[in-house]
């Protein structure tokens, strides 16, 4: 019976968050965005700690949004899933292949957590947003989880391996990336095989972490340091705050 309960629980998205509207989740379409709950990282620059708890409390039941984004196909074009981290949820493969029944395409936003469950799902992605947060080996510098680094690798190799359009991304503060630590991975990204790649610069709004707000400063990383990752990549761009992509 206990296995029984389980899987009933089991079958529905553990959901923290939703928004109906977005035109930037997803690169060049209308989508609207999932946050599942649950993330096992406790990483100082994030910014959904609202989201890291998985709770028996569903502020968003999962039946409600499925009722909602029946009545807005044809209107929206996708519907992109993140967190916390999504792949956290058993559920996320079912939910996945529910929205791509209604005929939207599906995007996920990952950190590469947990590699075997993501393989699992990327049949049923369009398009995937993954975070490399620094080198593997310094992971837990970052997360606070020894051992980390070691499936975010096999996950980006997965992701890779897929073929599914992606962007890998890097949030950078100098706390945890110096100039020669961020080069050496993107070395390491453009090894593997990484072609899409951008750099977001820090921002302090939102950021619960007094000591990372203190120890940032604006135009970080400088641009001789980017001047020198950029030809490691096909597509690459910098997101500074209050400015555009370039």
């Amino acid at each position: 019976m206990r296995k029984l309960l389980l899987k009933e629980e089991g079958r529905l998205l553990r959901v923290g968050g939703y928004t109906p509207f977005s035109a930037t989740e997803y690169p060049g379409l209308l989508s609207a965005v999932v946050f599942v709950q649950g993330c096992p990282w406790r990483c100082g620059y994030c910014h959904n700690t609202h989201l890291q708890q998985r709770t028996r409390d569903n502020p968003n039941a999962w039946k409600g949004i499925v009722t909602r984004l029946e009545r807005r196909a044809g209107m929206l074009d996708a519907v992109v899933f993140c967190g916390g981290e999504a792949t956290m949820d058993p559920a996320l493969g079912e939910a996945m292949a529910q929205v791509r029944a209604m005929g939207f395409k599906i995007g996920l936003e990952t950190a590469c957590i947990y590699p075997a469950r993501l393989k699992s799902v990327l049949p049923l992605v369009d398009w995937v947003g993954f975070d490399v947060k620094t080198t593997f080996e310094r992971y837990a510098d970052v997360t606070g989880v020894a051992g980390s680094g070691g499936p975010v690798h096999d996950g980006v190799a997965a992701i890779l391996a897929s073929g599914v359009d992606y962007e890998c991304r890097t949030t950078v503060h100098p706390a945890h990336l110096s100039p020669a630590m961020l080069v050496e991975l993107a070395q390491t990204l453009s090894f593997m095989g990484v072609r899409n790649y951008a750099l977001q610069e820090f921002r302090a709004t939102g950021c619960a972490d007094e000591t990372l707000v203190a120890r940032a400063f604006p135009g970080y990383p400088q641009e001789d340091v980017v001047a020198e990752i950029a030809p490691l990549f096909d597509n690459f761009s910098v997101r500074r705050p209050g400015q555009a992509t370039g």
